[in-house]
């Protein structure tokens, strides 16, 4: 039998692949995109993913073997592996950063470093030191002990030494241990036993215990049980928490039945991902314009494989990607639809299920692990042959590019200009946009890319044919594009009539919104109460002590803090420099236009979405949940509240100070200070009436 060896790709930012042998036990296992356990360095151990199957290698004796494979199916397809290749080549990063990137966290395995004490007869004959003998101590009581618990119990940033040193003395055995991490759901559900699956036999049952007094709330709960089947013809078997949270049922009545043999207990996976409960509808009658722009869109395909679609905000561009999906499912592929920001989809799913239900999925960074695990699955169990597929449709941020799609038939790009689509750190830093043009490409998929505010890069290729351009330039319903009003900040403060950082113009648009019931979009790009905190006499200002950027004051919190790394200090109570009590906040953000506009507006609703916010999962919902509703008559926020919400009742949009965008430290910062602004401009008006937009500029 020939000997099979494997080339790994490993999560870590090593150039190359690396070839482990197969033992001969495995060998009908092992297959490409199968993750297998391999030993990695001196200790270490790592889940890996097999990129090829051979068996040639000039000296195998050489090699170390795999340990176990993990996966009974591929969990990467060869179409990933081709994405994942060119993103090394083309954003200079290794395979293994992109492998790092790709896959959820929860399908990549580490070994962990585990330590537990060696049993001593005589410690006195062994001279320890301090940290050795507070170790020993504690490893007596919790047997076994992780790196990062040593650490931190023995306060020193790196702990390698002494427990080498330990290990010498023979005090501690150093073990490495993998754990997986997904865990799937499960929950409990009860079935007749075999015995009882009859009609005489279930007869007989309840005759039984109809005979005996003791065993009537038996025969009540098994009562309740066998209803629950009666209702639904299809179902075999009922939740146990059903059985049990019903008002006529104790719970030692279903251990009894339990006990008894006559129902069966066991576990069933169900998934994190909730179904949805909306009645499904087709989707709307397009206008004649919508119409005439899904024909060129679709006339565009012919020819090319990306096409730029340049709508103008509140164009309906949303109901024509919804048509497009449509048409594509229909031919059993899949569809990708990128968003730059997570709370874009809130509003998004909500418009998708109503048309498609299940077969909408989500994927982002606010998901927990496991449950992007569990769409990933969704992703690679597609079937073209079965309606019923969940997930055919993924709606997501940048991450979603690296699911595993087997038969992809149109990307989407919304809001494609948005700088949230390149990844910064850590590599690889690719470009969203331009890897899912690419991954369209691989899998022979068309490519629309969908703005208002077109990307000069985007509008350069449409131009010069490399993509089609088709344009969409009236609104859904014949509505009005806003007033842009601008508001001289610089004459009102010589004239002394700004109200704290706000124009009298601007006062005055959002009184006549308040007092038609109209809400208000008050836009400012950047969060926390100031910009900075300076000392009056010696103008020290704190920095970070990673970064050397400013550090940002946060009133809520009363903290100072870094928006690059996230570091955190406390406000202190003098200069760090001279020792000046005298300490100035200067600039502003959210939070400080939040708690301003309630003090000329104190009856009005205020709310502020910005990354302080909406830190959980639920608060991006939660706050356009709220502000859909009219609980919130004002919304301050930074860029978030600019990108492709579509509110009903908007009626006023104040930018708060333009130059800040304009002398933002970029080259493309005039282009996309344009952007956001026309952007947030589009929130108003958006249904039978025109609205308004001041910009505060100086």
């Amino acid at each position: 039998m020939p000997e099979f060896f494997v080339d790994v790709l490993l999560p870590l930012a090593v150039k190359n692949l690396f070839t482990y042998r197969v033992p001969g036990n495995m060998a009908k296992d092992v297959f490409p995109g199968k993750r297998v356990i391999v030993p990695f360095g001196r200790q270490k151990i790592y889940s890996a993913l097999i990129r090829r199957v051979h068996n040639s290698f000039p000296d195998p004796s050489t090699l170390k073997e795999i340990q176990s494979v993990l996966d009974e199916h591929p969990l990467v397809n060869e179409k990933q592996y081709l994405l994942w290749e060119w993103m090394s080549g083309y954003y200079l990063s290794t395979l293994g950063e992109v492998m790092n990137s790709a896959l959820p966290a929860s399908l990549k395995l580490q070994s962990e470093t585990s330590v537990m004490a060696v049993e001593i007869t005589d410690t006195e004959k062994v001279e320890l030191t301090e940290n050795e003998d507070l170790l020993l101590s504690a490893l007596r009581e919790k047997t076994e002990m992780t790196i990062d618990e040593i650490a931190l119990l023995l306060n020193k940033s790196s702990v390698h030494q002494i427990l080498k040193k330990a290990f010498d003395k023979n005090l501690i055995i150093i073990s490495e241990e993998i754990h997986q991490r997904y865990k799937p759901r499960k929950a409990a559900h009860l079935r007749l036993a075999e015995a009882y699956k009859t009609d005489a036999s279930l007869e007989n049952l309840f005759n039984e215990l109809e005979q005996d007094n003791r065993k009537s709330k038996q025969q009540d709960t098994l009562m309740i049980f066998m209803k629950y089947l009666f209702d639904d013809p299809e179902r075999v078997s009922v939740k146990k928490s059903l059985i049990i949270n019903h008002n006529d049922v104790s719970k030692s009545s279903v251990t009894s039945l339990i006990t008894n043999g006559i129902l069966v207990e066991f576990d069933v996976i169900v998934d994190r991902i909730p179904t949805s409960k909306c009645v499904l509808s087709s989707p709307v009658q397009l206008s004649s314009a919508q119409k005439e722009s899904l024909d060129k869109v679709n006339h565009s395909f012919i020819k090319n494989d990306v096409t730029l679609l340049h709508g103008v905000t509140s164009s309906g561009k949303t109901e024509l990607y919804v048509h497009l999906i449509d048409s594509v499912i229909r031919e059993g592929r899949q569809v990708l639809y990128l968003i730059p920001e997570i709370a874009l989809t809130t509003q998004l799913i909500v418009r998708l299920r109503k048309y498609f239900g299940d077969k909408v999925g989500v994927y982002h960074s606010r998901y927990g692990s496991n449950e992007r695990v569990e769409v990933w699955n969704h992703v690679l169990n597609f079937d073209s042959a079965d309606g019923q597929n969940r997930s055919q449709i993924v709606l997501g941020a940048r991450s979603s590019l690296f699911l595993p799609f087997k038969n992809l038939g149109l990307v989407i790009v919304d809001e494609e200009h948005d700088q949230s689509f390149k990844q910064s750190d850590p590599a690889p830093r690719y470009n969203g946009r331009d890897t899912a043009i690419m991954l369209a490409k691989i899998h022979g998929a068309k490519t629309l890319l969908g703005s208002a505010t077109p990307s000069l890069e985007s509008y350069f290729n449409a131009e010069n044919k490399r993509y089609g351009l088709v344009k969409l330039n009236e609104r859904h319903g014949g509505v009005q594009m806003p007033e842009i009003l601008v508001a001289d900040m610089r004459e009102a403060k010589r004239k002394k009539i700004m109200k704290s950082h706000f124009t009298p113009e601007l006062i005055k648009a959002v009184q006549e919104a308040l007092a038609e019931k109209e809400q208000v979009i008050l836009f400012q790009n950047r969060r926390g109460f100031s910009n900075y905190i300076e000392c009056r006499n010696c103008n020290t200002i704190p920095h970070c002590r990673n970064c050397s950027v400013t550090l940002t004051y946060h009133k809520q919190s009363n903290l100072l803090k870094c928006h690059y790394c996230g570091y955190v200090e406390n406000i202190p109570a003098a200069c760090s420099n001279c020792g000046d009590f005298h300490l100035e906040v200067k600039g502003f953000g959210t939070e400080q236009i939040e708690e301003d506009i309630a003090v000329f507006f104190p009856d009005a609703r205020i709310a502020r979405m910005d990354m302080d916010s909406t830190r959980t999962k639920t608060s991006f919902q939660k706050i356009i949940g709220d502000f859909e509703e009219r609980k919130i008559d004002i919304l301050v926020g930074t860029q978030m509240v600019t990108k492709g919400l579509d509110f009903d009742n908007v009626s006023t949009v104040g930018i708060i100070n333009a130059d800040q965008l304009l002398n933002f430290p970029d080259f493309r910062s005039f282009e996309r200070s344009y952007q956001l602004m026309a952007q947030v401009s589009g929130r108003s008006g958006r249904k039978q009436k025109r609205g308004k937009v001041i910009i505060q500029t100086q």
